[in-house]
């Protein structure tokens, strides 16, 4: 049986090498719903390829030129943010990819537990900033929550068939970024340019930049803690520049179990769609003689001090991940507009948990709330700069 995939979020990076994916393997997945936010150029495009039952333009203002566009496609076109949650209650959708970016992934994730929909999850913002909120809805509806992010889904794939036995802890590992080896004094002058080339991964230019941060491993940190059940003790960072051994995991008799593959984003986007199945494909496979050796060590969280910053977050608690990750998206988006410094973006980001109220015990609303004041607290800063 074809499974029906519905893409949020289909014109990002993930997006679109979900339908890379789609493409190669017809016979087992067909597109039935495509959203997007403002990109109605490649949206229009997608859905003539690939033919949906439904697209929605979540800029509403656009929605003329996608409906004028697709009117001979016999695809229907809906606009607007509540339409991109609502479209998760179509009853042909069998699984839902949730490639979109940032904290508006929130809404759209919870709708799609509500309506009991399987949920593959590319989004690290929405379960760093209401990871609570997401694990309980899964459990409620009884569906299941796959990864996406490569180190999420070793994890997952390592837990497999291990049942009910501990686990002592999880090691995500972190390629260092490109400036792994650079001392911290050179830093400041460090640009957006420099910042985008990472040298393993081909991502968008906010993964990449919390990359070279190292924020993308604190954000991964806390997402780990929430789909994992596990507390921060449990979780460490190594560094492993190759990006060969995705995660470990250590269980309590001595055991590591490590999923090993090639850096390929299309890797873990299959097999989140096709779990519990693996599917052949002619994607790259990892030659280790070829790779001669790995090499491991320790972050230097004095020089990234986004990852202590993340696991502070973590370890407090309540909307403090919340505010960490409302100030990180608006100190990546200053800093890739060149209006603050690369080593600015930790301070603007403590300046803001410093100064946001703590609240122990968040509800939905709770988030929302702090999310827009953060974000509100951070711009005025950046306008100190």
């Amino acid at each position: 049986m074809i499974k029906k995939i519905a893409i949020l979020g289909s014109t990002g990076s993930i997006g679109v090498q979900t339908l890379e994916v789609i493409a190669a393997q017809k016979e087992y997945f067909s597109v039935e719903v495509l959203t997007a936010n403002r990109n109605a150029a490649l949206l229009i495009q997608q859905a003539k390829k690939f033919q949906p039952n439904v697209v929605v333009i979540g800029d509403e203002n656009r929605y003329t030129e996608v409906a004028d566009a697709l009117q001979e496609e016999g695809v229907k076109v809906y606009a607007g943010a509540e339409g991109v949650s609502q479209v998760t209650e179509m009853g042909s959708i069998d699984l839902v990819v949730m490639a979109i970016l940032g904290f508006e992934a929130l809404k759209p994730i919870l709708a799609t537990l509500k309506n009991k929909k399987p949920l593959a999850l590319a989004n690290k913002e929405a379960l760093v900033v209401a990871g609570d909120l997401i694990m309980q809805a899964a459990v409620k509806s009884h569906v299941p929550v796959i990864p996406i992010d490569s180190e999420h889904s070793a994890v997952f794939q390592c837990l497999m068939g291990e049942f009910d036995n501990p686990v002592e802890k999880v090691v995500l590992t972190a390629s260092g970024g490109p400036f792994l080896k650079r001392s911290q004094e050179t830093l400041s002058g460090i640009t957006p340019e420099e910042a985008l080339r990472h040298p393993n991964w081909n991502m968008g230019d906010k993964t990449t930049i919390d990359s070279a941060t190292l924020m993308n491993k604190g954000l991964e940190a806390i997402e780990a803690r929430w789909l994992f059940g596990l507390k921060s003790s449990q979780i460490e960072i190594l560094i492993h520049p190759q990006s060969v051994i995705h995660s470990l995991v250590y269980f309590s008799d001595g055991s590591v179990k490590a999923l090993l593959a090639a850096t390929d984003m299309n890797i873990p986007i299959q097999f989140a769609m096709s779990y519990p199945r693996r599917l052949e494909n002619n994607y790259q496979r990892l030659d280790l003689a070829a790779l001669g050796s790995l090499s491991f060590g320790k972050p230097d969280i004095k020089k990234f001090r986004n990852l202590a910053l993340a696991f502070e977050a973590m370890e407090k608690g309540g909307n403090m991940p919340c505010i960490l990750n409302a100030a990180n998206e608006i100190a990546v988006e200053a800093f890739l507009q060149k209006q603050i410094g690369f080593l600015q973006v930790p301070t603007l980001i403590e300046k803001c948990m410093d100064s946001l109220p703590f609240v122990a015990q968040p509800v939905l609303e709770d988030y929302v709330e702090t999310n827009k004041l953060c974000r509100m607290k951070a711009k005025e800063f950046i306008k100190n700069y």
